[in-house]
């Protein structure tokens, strides 16, 4: 078997089930390290075939962003709270997604990039942002494309969102864009692209993390850019 190195990140979820899931890995001969507070990624697993991650889709950019610049394949191990990405993939059981590092099938799925950082989900200015950076909610000021928007969500996806929040598709290459004022997204304007360029963005939410960037941001998707093996039963 290649080598296979698991992150594990113990502040994703409850955490209560690190010990287990660390065990659970090495017995299969899976090589794991437990994140410290601040720890790069960047630096583990260097001579690595295949590189996994254990932990909520905060974390998982970081470490699929690790497998693009070294052209590795990923495997992703529900372990947060929501696991959007994970449960889009089919996968949503953490010790059974252990297998993928064994005889894991491999799907191709686009990858998108805010400036420099990898997402996998999404990039949300607005409400939801203001929230995860405690701030007060109110309307946002922005141009889009060089256009002025004013709106209370604004929402970058990779890849199309249902109204129940799933995606259906992985690999559809394109973006899609989602504008809203009111409380119910079939009310929400939708655009579809490649690339946006925003401006007047500040404090943004990527993959649900809280992140301050510069202005102008551009967003771009990367069509099959990313080899995730996922459990042959997923």
């Amino acid at each position: 078997m290649p080598k296979c190195f698991l992150v594990v990140n113990p502040r994703s979820g409850t955490g209560d089930e690190t010990p287990a899931l660390v065990a659970a890995a090495r017995e299969l001969g899976i090589a794991t390290h437990v994140l410290r507070p601040g720890e790069d990624v960047s630096s583990l697993g260097g001579d690595a075939a295949v590189l996994g991650v254990a932990g909520g889709d905060g974390t998982l950019g970081a470490v699929a962003a690790v497998c693009l610049a070294r052209g590795v394949p990923f495997v992703c191990v529900p372990f947060g709270t929501r696991n959007h990405f994970a449960r889009d993939l089919g996968v949503t059981d953490p010790f059974a997604a252990l297998s993928a590092f064994i005889d894991g099938a491999p799907r191709v799925v686009d990858v998108g990039r805010a400036g420099d950082r990898v997402f996998l989900n999404n990039v949300s200015i607005g409400a939801y942002a203001q929230y995860v950076h405690r701030l007060r909610l109110r309307s946002v000021r922005l141009t889009l494309d060089d256009a002025p928007v004013r709106a209370r969500v604004v929402l970058f996806a990779n890849n199309a969102y249902r109204l129940d929040g799933v995606r259906e598709q992985l690999d559809e290459g394109l973006l899609h864009l989602y504008v809203g004022n009111g409380v119910l997204r079939r009310s929400w304007e939708e655009r579809v692209g490649t690339r946006f360029v925003v401006g007047g963005a500040r404090h943004v939410a990527i993959d649900g993390e809280p992140v301050q960037v510069e202005s102008p941001l551009e967003i771009a998707i990367e069509p099959r850019a990313l080899t995730v093996l996922v459990p042959s039963r997923a």
